[in-house]
């Protein structure tokens, strides 16, 4: 049975979109979730939501369980996982309020925990690959969708995934465009990381809401900032979301 989890960034967590919801308070192996899972129908398919940093947003980037997330969602059915994360634009093209489908992370981040396996079984290495992080067909069908519904999206892209929750200095992002990021924010990894050792197909829909702190004609990323522009350009997340979960099967 097809079953969507659906990842809640900053700004994008929100249950409204859910017909018939039901919170459901889970526990795993990894610790408790730090709010409850949330239940419900998008467009005749089950969907999970799940919110990344907590539903008041009290969880900073580093402290995400990201472990107890993904085994929540896996342990709850769920067959495909579409996470939706704000990003500061390294690249000139890629404009505030942009969509992103990223195709390629690095992984910048220094203190968390980045897989399920806490030792190797003799003989057991599992070791997996990691060329293409994102599901091919996910991706795919997000860029086709967003085709159907009208709305623009650049088809491909680098994210760098950073500590957190300072923004950057002028000189690293700089070096982040320098080493072929093109886009930055702080939650992708280890999620996607994670979901690929569960076997969860796994996407991301990226907002651009600023440019980092690279623009020397440009102000640095405030926090501000970031919700003024997701305020004005989540409509279309979510669209686009409900477009995708109809061709999910």
């Amino acid at each position: 049975m097809t079953k969507i989890g659906i990842i809640g960034g900053s700004g994008l967590e929100n249950p409204d979109i859910l017909k018939n919801p039901e919170k459901h308070d889970v526990d795993t192996p990894y610790g408790r979730l730090a709010s409850p899972l949330v239940s419900g129908i998008i467009n005749n398919k089950s969907v999970i939501m799940l919110s990344r940093h907590g539903w008041d947003h009290t969880v900073p980037p580093s402290q995400v369980n990201n472990r107890a997330n993904i085994r929540a969602l896996k342990e709850a059915g769920c067959t495909h996982i579409l996470a939706t994360t704000a990003c500061g634009s390294l690249r000139e093209e890629i404009g505030r309020g942009d969509l992103v489908i990223p195709d390629q992370f690095i992984d910048f981040t220094h203190h968390r925990i980045h897989t399920f396996h806490e030792h190797f079984e003799p003989g057991d290495m599992k070791h997996k690959s990691m060329a293409d992080p994102f599901d091919e067909g996910l991706r795919n069908l997000i860029i086709s969708s967003a085709k159907k519904a009208g709305i623009e999206v650049h088809p491909r892209g680098t994210v760098i995934t950073i500590e957190g929750p300072r923004f950057s200095t002028r000189a690293e992002s700089r070096m982040f465009r320098m080493w072929g990021a093109d886009i930055i924010n702080m939650s992708v990894a280890p999620e996607a990381i994670l979901a690929n050792e569960a076997g969860v197909p796994y996407a991301v829909i990226a907002m651009s809401t600023d440019y980092d702190s690279w623009k020397d004609n440009e102000e640095p990323v405030t926090w501000e900032e970031v919700l003024k522009v997701f305020e004005t350009n989540v409509g279309r997340v979510i669209e686009l979301l409900k477009e995708v979960i109809s061709g999910i099967w």
